[in-house]
């Protein structure tokens, strides 16, 4: 008799899916989180259009300095082609 109770009371908590209830879906708060993230979306991206939209400054062209290029021997491999002046 004992053994029928506990197999009774087996089957109902596993046709019930588990030993207690499930607790209810917070619906309040997935929809709450939902629009706090659509308004960081569009946030964010208002705020990347108007720092893109700004551009950057243009800054001035270094002065050409000589010591900056001076070449006191060819490489190993011969002339790089880059501070040679070219003739055509």
């Amino acid at each position: 008799m004992a053994m029928a109770s506990v197999r009774s009371g087996l089957l109902r908590t596993a046709l019930r899916g588990g030993s207690r209830p499930s607790a209810p879906p917070k619906r309040d708060e997935t929809a709450k989180w939902e629009k706090i993230t659509y308004l960081g979306i569009a946030t964010c991206t208002v705020l990347a259009i108007y720092n893109l939209s700004k551009g950057h400054p243009h800054h001035e062209e270094p002065p050409p300095y000589p010591y900056l290029h001076i070449r006191s021997k060819e490489f190993p491999w011969g002339p790089d082609g880059l501070f040679e002046v070219k003739h055509h």
